[in-house]
This record gives C-alpha cells, structure tokens and sequence, in this order.
C-alpha cells in the first residue's frame, strides 16, 4: 500500500518552476559561464581526435585532409603538408594546447558550477530556515521534526548534488551527441551508422532505467526520513527510555526502520547495478563494433587509419554521457522528489497578522470577553470565559488535565486565535497588535522548559544578549538559582547538555525562569513552571518576584493551594468553562473543586506533620 501511495505520488509530482526561480535568481551568471565554459570544453575534446587523425593522415601519410578549409588554407599558407613534416612539434603542440585548453574550460566549468550549486544550497537552507520561524505554531506540533531535519539536509543535499555533478550533464551529452553527429557524418555516413548503432538501445534504457528508479528513489528517501525521525526522537527522550527501560524496544524499533531503509536502498543499487553494468556491456561492444568495422573498411581502402583512430576515440567519448543520461534522469527523478518535499513545507502558509498589527504600549491591563476556542468545533476547548486582570495582579489558574488551562495562555500570546469572543491588552484586541511586538511583552516559563546547549550565562541572557552579567545574578537570584550556578566548578560558565540534561529539572525551570525575567515583559505567565521545585523554593520565588512586581501581570498554572492563595483572582476551568473565579478566601467558602483540592492538600500535609512528629 505504502509503495503504490508514494509511487503514485511521485509519479504525479510537479516542479515549481516559481521554486526553482527563486532559488536560482542570485546565481543564474555562474550557471551561464559554466554552460559556456562547458561548450568549449567539449569543442576543445572533439578537437583532440581531430588533430590526431590529420596528423597520422595527411602530415605522416598521403590522404586528403578532413580538416575545415578555413584551416586548411592557414596551413596551405604556411607551406602545407611539407612544412608539417619537418616541424612535426607543431601538431604536438597543437594536441597539448587543446588538451590544456580543454583542461582550463573544465576547471571553470567546475568552479562556477560549484559556486552556484553550493550558493544554491545555502539560499534554500536559508530560505527553509526562515520560513519555520513563520509558520504557524500549530504546524510544528503536527510534524515530525526528524522528518523536517531531514528535509533541510539531505533533501537540499541531493538538489545541491544534481546541480553540480548532472545538471550541467545534461548540456553536455547533449552537445557532445550533436557535435560528433556532425563531424562523424561529414567525414563517413557509413561508418558513424556503425559507430551509432547501439547508441539509441542505450539511450531507450536510459529511460526504461529513470522509470523503473524513479519510484525507488522516493521510497528509499521516505525511509531515510523515518530512520532519522526514530533516531532524533530516541536521543531527544533518552531519559524516557531510561526511566522505563525501554532501551531494548527502542533498539527494535530503530533496527527495523533501518532495516527498511537497507532493504529500499538495496533495491535502489540493485537497479542502478544492473542499469551499469548492462549499458557498461552495450558500450564496449560497441566501441568493438567501431573497431572490427573500421579495420575491415581500413583493409579495404574505404577508411583511413587516422579517420579510425578519431572515430573510435569518438564512439568512446559518445558512450559514457548517452549511458550517463540514465543517472541524470534518475538524478533528476531523486531531485524532483527532494523539491517536491522541500516545496510541502514553503507551501506552508505563513503565520499572518490577523489584524492591524499595531505596536502600542503594554502596560498590562488583560481582558478575556466571553471567549471561545477548539480545535474540531469553534467551543471545545474553551467555552465563554471571561475575566479582567489589571496591571499588577495577579491571575492564578487552576483546573484538571485537559480543562484548557495551557490553551488559555497560548491565546493571551496569540499562539492561536480565539474561535469567538475578544482579547484585550490594555484595551486593544490581541489580534490588532503585531504578533512579534505583543510577544516579545509577555516573558513565558513552560512545565518542561527548553534550554540550549550553551552556558548558563548565554542561557539566561538568551533573550538579552548585551545584558550586564549584574543583571543576569540579579535574576537568578529572584529563580533562587544563583547559589545552585555558584556552586558548580564552572558557574555561569557551565555548559548545559542538549534541553538542559546537564541540570536536574527544578534547576531547569529556574534557568527558566531567570531567563523570562530579564526580558522585563509587562506580562509574565508561570504554566505549572513551580511544578519541579520544593514549596520552599516556590514560596521564595513567589516573595522575591512580589518584590519586584509592581505594575507586571502574572498569570499562573499551578495544582499547589499555596502557590495560588495569595493571587488576587483565582480562575477554576473544569471541562473548559470557568466554572470558579474569586480569592483564596472566598472560594474557600464556595462549594466546588478549589475547596476539594484545598481540603485534600491540607489533609495532606498535617498527615506528613504528624508522621515528622511521631519520628521525632
């Protein structure tokens, strides 16, 4: 099923020509000169044989020259054939000028080949590169980011290989079949018949080569994909693995995603094995056909040994770009495959303003009117929550896995947009101001938070990056983190591993959250970010963040009572709806879940109480 879906969509896939356009505008010039550069070195190659073939047929021997009579009268005009023979160094130098000539044109068609296909390369990684930061959030929770690693390597990899080593191939079998045609015919109708026989068997399995590839291509390069995912993913959550011992089923799983892969491929050089060494069989036999006929037509008098000579050096040169032209195409099948892939993710629709994307100042003043958001249906997330939070409170959100709690914040940052109703920052629709400015004004700390593989200091300066190292203690001390960083060997200077594995994960969410603070963002949202942390640590964060507090909104995601009593309002959401919303105390004195909660979580602790109590 998996090789007919993927035959049949490679089949059917097109080149964007707009694409290909974009990616070749900055560099078409070197493409040109390799083009021209690539004539003349082909020119200078039939040159070669011909220079021979006059030597050994008119300078040494007695027949008529083959060579153009614009030429013939320059060498007439020299004193001709006795002239050449008493300065025999003149041919010699001939061959080597046009063998070094030849030698100069190849050297340039490979280095501005080279430049365009690598200044290509460069142009579409960068071009990839930047349109992942603009598409939309949802799209990279529904993608494989293996998957995506993949396509901006090796898919850029194998358009930037066509175009240095076949691209240019195509031009040249094209002009080498078209000049020898010429020469050959002009010199010999029947013996370039003979020399071309095979040719057109080989060109016709070329092509029966490229169809039978092509297929394979894509398969091989959808395993690849997979391979590269399971791997990306297994490293990515090697603590998983550990945690539950699953090395062994993870072994399995990435065994026979590359089992797969080794067997698509196999069949790949299966194909390309017998496509070589067939075509490998038909151009010997017929550089021997060339040879036993030319030697027969020799014997007769019908042909001349150096007219032999140029035309078996021909059938030679001819041979290997006509069976050449089947790993052009298969090539070019691979490529357009590696484009078609490249093209899904520029078709991705950027993230747009929704609105007048203003820049207005953000104090803080947030308000949610009624608003509704799903995913499937327009309320099935979030059904009509409203509420208001004025600059220098504090909202506290708590609610069951799935009430919504996340998705709310991810509104206020516009990480989607609300299905219905409106939300206000200091009276402006969210949707009005521009996304990157109504951003870079709300510092986030997430459950699981991401830190790069860099230092401590360029960790938390990430979004500073000319911040004073002053400034950074200072946040890091409001994380209560500064004494964890003083006491490694290394300080700020200690370099984290890959996502922060180096620190444990209360150390990470307070690199975190010393990170979010020295954005000095007028909102700031705390989701579940305390979760890691001991209540000590939570109760000195949240003391030393009131000290500072001042006019900044703090919204925060907690399951702990005392984390969320000391909010100004307290937001319930079960099933989406904002079923609860009020102080510490007054929801204490409601019937509900905030109640419940409080109650079991104070049974909690006086039961640890006593048991310390007993041991003591």
């Amino acid at each position: 099923m998996e090789t007919q879906e993927t035959a049949k969509k490679t089949k059917h896939a097109k080149i964007n020509y707009a694409l290909v356009g974009r990616i070749m505008r900055r560099h078409w010039l070197h493409l040109v000169v390799s083009v021209i550069a690539l004539v003349a070195a082909v020119a200078f190659a039939y040159i070669v044989p011909m220079i021979t073939s006059f030597t050994v047929d008119y300078v040494i021997g007695t027949e008529p020259s083959n060579l153009p009579n614009g030429v013939m009268h320059l060498i007439e005009g020299w004193g001709g054939r006795d002239f050449l023979r008493k300065n025999l160094w003149i041919p010699a130098i001939a061959l080597v000028l046009f063998t070094g000539l030849n030698g100069v044109a190849t050297f340039f068609r490979r280095r501005h080949v080279a430049i365009a296909s690598e200044g290509m390369a460069e142009t579409l990684r960068n071009m990839l590169y930047e349109h992942l930061q603009k598409v939309p959030y949802d799209y990279h929770k529904h993608v494989s980011t293996g998957d995506l690693i993949q396509r901006c390597t090796s898919d850029v990899d194998t358009i930037r290989r066509f175009i240095a080593n076949q691209l240019l191939e195509i031009v040249r079998t094209v002009s080498m079949v078209t000049i020898a045609a010429v020469i050959m015919f002009s010199v010999n109708v029947k013996m370039s018949l003979v020399s071309m026989m095979l040719l057109p068997i080989l060109l016709c399995a070329s092509f029966v080569y490229f169809r039978k590839v092509r297929d394979q291509f894509a398969l091989s390069d959808e395993a690849e994909g997979r391979l590269s995912a399971t791997l990306q993913e297994n490293l990515a959550g090697v603590r998983v693995v550990r945690a539950f011992g699953q090395q062994r089923d993870e072994v399995e799983k990435f065994t026979a995603c590359n089992a797969d892969y080794r067997d698509k491929t196999f069949r790949l050089s299966k194909l390309m094995g017998i496509y070589w060494g067939a075509s490998d069989g038909v151009g010997y036999t017929q550089i021997a056909l060339t040879l036993f006929f030319g030697i027969v037509y020799v014997v007769k008098g019908e042909f001349t040994l150096g007219n032999l000579l140029m035309f078996t050096s021909y059938v030679g040169m001819l041979t290997w770009p006509v069976r050449q032209l089947g790993r052009i195409l298969s090539d070019l099948g691979k490529a357009t495959v590696s484009l078609g892939r490249i093209d899904e993710i520029l078709s991705v629709p950027a993230e747009s303003e929704p609105g007048e994307a203003l820049c207005p100042e953000i104090r803080g003043a947030v308000e949610f009117k009624d608003v509704c958001f799903g995913y499937d249906t327009y309320d099935d997330v979030l059904k009509k929550i409203s509420f208001r939070a004025e600059p220098g409170q504090t909202v506290a959100i708590l609610g069951s896995t799935g009430s919504g709690k996340t998705s709310l914040v991810q509104l206020l940052q516009r990480l989607y947009c609300v299905t219905a109703g409106s939300i206000t920052v200091d009276g402006v629709n969210i949707n009005d101001i521009l996304g990157a400015h109504l951003r870079s004004n709300i510092g986030i700390v997430l459950q699981e938070p991401f830190l790069y593989s860099r230092t401590i200091m360029e960790n938390i300066r990430i979004v500073r990056p000319d911040a004073l190292e002053e400034e950074v203690h200072a946040a890091a001390r409001i994380a209560s983190v500064h004494d964890v960083i003083e006491s490694f060997e290394k300080g700020y200077d200690t370099v984290v591993g890959e996502r922060g594995v180096t620190l444990s994960g209360g150390q990470k969410q307070r690199v975190a959250i010393a990170r979010m603070l020295m954005q000095n963002a007028p909102i700031l949202i705390f989701d579940d970010s305390m979760s890691a942390v001991d209540t000590e640590t939570d109760a000195a964060i949240r003391a030393a963040l009131r000290t500072r507090r001042e006019h900044t909104t703090t919204f925060i995601i907690s399951h702990r009572i005392t984390t969320l009593m000391e909010a100004d309002n307290i937001l319930v959401l079960e099933h989406g709806e904002l079923v609860q919303q009020g102080t510490h105390e007054e929801l204490l004195k409601q019937d509900g879940l905030y109640r419940r909660i409080a109650q079991i979580q104070n049974a909690l602790e006086d039961e640890l109480r006593s048991e310390e109590g007993g041991e003591a």
